[in-house]
């Protein structure tokens, strides 16, 4: 269990989110973020103050934009500012530990000109079980996809820390480093449990590393 285990009846209804499309947060992960632009500066500070909860959701690339703002994904993940550091230039080094996902019930009035919505975590509750099993995945499929797909991609990798690592956190940080696409990632935080997340993994890497693209055509 994660040091920080909220109940699921003390999360906030109410949270800022940081619109950030190909930056994935899943519950368990770890997401280092540099943050510079003044809105969200002004959003972690008061995150800082109230709970350190922020929400991560990308910006839905089929959907025009409404004035300099992208539209929202309904699904995104809540985190915690784990970690943070100011640097002399004034920006500021966090990192947020995913909690649970949520649904976006609505948008509604910024502040300080970061945005803000409703959320609904009725539909993740699972996210916060601290009595999950842990999942039944095909280790070897997804190390035998995992190895041509970084060759493909030029990334090399600690072979020693990934053989260290258990299966969930694997997945997990895999599907968050990896540079999928923007609808790819988005995929991926919405499927329901571990094994799926891992078996989409594990199709998305092997098409991927055959120069495929998702729907088929090559890339």
């Amino acid at each position: 269990m994660p040091a920080f285990h909220p109940a699921f009846a003390d999360l906030p209804t109410e949270i800022p989110v940081f619109p950030l499309s190909g930056a994935l947060l899943l519950p368990e992960g770890r997401l280092p973020l540099n943050i510079f632009e003044p809105r969200y500066l002004a959003m972690v500070e008061d995150s800082l103050g109230a709970g350190r909860m922020l929400g991560m959701v990308q910006g839905d690339p089929s959907l025009p934009r409404i004035g300099s703002d992208s539209q929202l994904f309904k699904v995104g993940c809540l985190g915690r500012v784990s970690s943070f550091a100011e640097t002399d230039d004034g920006r500021l080094l966090i990192t947020l530990t995913g909690v649970i996902r949520y649904r976006i019930a609505e948008e509604i009035g910024g502040r300080r000109g970061y945005r803000r919505v409703r959320a609904d975590y009725a539909a993740y509750e699972a996210d916060l079980s601290a009595e999950r099993p842990a999942p039944q995945l095909d280790r070897a499929a997804l190390l035998g996809a995992l190895q041509p797909y970084f060759r493909a991609r030029g990334i090399e990798a600690n072979w020693e820390a990934v053989e260290q690592t258990g299966d969930a956190m694997l997945v997990t940080t895999l599907c968050m480093v990896c540079p999928f696409d923007v609808r790819e990632k988005q995929a991926l935080l919405e499927v329901a449990s571990v094994e799926e997340r891992a078996r989409m993994l594990v199709a998305l890497m092997q098409m991927d590393s055959h120069g495929m693209a998702p729907e088929g055509r090559p890339s």
